[in-house]
């Protein structure tokens, strides 16, 4: 079987996780402050804060923000759960605006609609799903002209780029996530990152317990700390980072090369972005027929994701649930996500490449 994703651990991470265990300090420490340093310098950002997990920044972040019940935070309804269930934490509402047909990412045309419909809305929250960033300039512009927050859901696209900057320097604050599945992991963790030393200061207090010194809480905060150890293979991965997006990119464009089925819809690159692929969602006729070809050819997939946010059994009973999202709709009844990932070989990519074009 060909997995869908792999993430690749070396003696690198192995070596620094046994140093973390010879120390005896296996929580919060050297290594978690080793890690926010060098991954705020390659996003050339002034503040990150280490956490537990991205679902744990998102919430860190509104929190942070001053988001609360009674805001309106509006985002995209094809994400995973974890961007708006961050919202309703803080008690707020989420607001879904429905994505792009051509980058999936959210619509700057429904936006507007949006800020219209919704003049109170304080707060977005922008989602570079599957490692393509969104279109920052337009979203920056309807945020400026409407007084909107931005925060950044980096999740799937750590090191991709919108007009040559990173993704998580175009907003208030950004959340990433370090998930095995991610372009890089620590296993589990998070990161926030902000050029904002107001922001930071309360990031760093929520996830400590809320406080800023031992047994002084300023608030009632929360155990989303990050460990030595996942922060001791976070380092290491950072340094692997853009060696395994290049390779991520250059499988990406083997599929655009040679990927040639006409009942095949694959994912779109606009000339202003850097994608870092996640993962490479293509769009199809007949899924379920799909993915049976791929199963028995021995070839993993991912269908991220097949019910978008608001029609979720847990959003059932909520007023955000009430609407229509069209694009996203359609894109969760017709995607699919086949292996990408930096660990493939170049028969993988052959094979995967001839069941799709073989595929009717």
């Amino acid at each position: 079987m060909i997995p869908c994703a792999r993430p690749l651990l070396g003696k690198e991470e192995e070596s620094r996780v046994i140093e973390v265990l010879r120390s005896g300090m296996l929580a919060a420490g050297s290594y978690v402050h080793e890690f926010e340093e060098q991954f705020k310098q390659y996003h050339n950002s002034r503040y990150a804060v280490a956490t537990s997990s991205g679902t744990t920044a998102l919430h860190a972040i509104l929190r942070a923000m001053g988001i609360g019940a009674g805001d309106k935070v509006i985002t995209t309804p094809y994400s995973f759960i974890a961007t708006a269930n961050a919202i309703l934490y803080t008690k707020a509402t989420p607001v879904f605006v429905d994505i792009d047909p051509v980058t999936y990412t959210i619509s700057p045309s429904q936006l507007s609609i949006a800020v219209k419909e919704h003049p109170e809305a304080k707060a977005v929250i922008i989602v570079h799903l599957f490692g393509l960033p969104a279109d920052m300039g337009a979203i920056l512009e309807i945020a400026k002209q409407n007084e909107l927050i931005v925060l950044e859901d980096c999740a799937q696209a750590h090191g991709a780029t919108y007009q040559e900057q990173k993704v998580g320097t175009f907003g208030k604050a950004a959340a990433f996530s370090f998930y095995p599945s991610k372009n890089m992991t620590s296993g589990e963790g998070g990161m926030v990152l902000t050029d904002d030393p107001v922001i930071e200061e309360k990031v760093r207090i929520l996830i400590n317990q809320g406080q800023s010194r031992r047994y002084y809480h300023e608030m009632v905060g929360y155990n989303y700390r990050m460990t030595n150890i996942h922060a001791a293979i976070g380092v290491e991965q950072l340094k692997k980072l853009d060696i395994y997006n290049q390779k991520r990119r250059e499988n990406a464009k083997f599929y655009d090369e040679n990927i040639a089925n006409p009942w095949i819809k694959k994912p779109v690159l606009p000339s202003d972005r850097s994608h870092v692929y996640h993962q490479y969602t293509l769009k199809v006729k007949n899924r379920e027929a799909f993915t049976a070809s791929l199963e028995a050819n021995g070839i993993g997939y991912g269908i991220y994701y097949p019910t978008i946010i608001p029609k979720q059994p847990a959003y059932k009973n909520l007023a955000c649930s009430s609407g229509i999202w069209p694009v996203a709709e359609e894109l969760a009844n017709t995607c699919v996500s086949i292996p990408v990932h930096p660990a493939l070989f170049r028969n993988d990519l052959t094979t995967i490449v001839e069941v799709i074009n073989n595929y009717r």
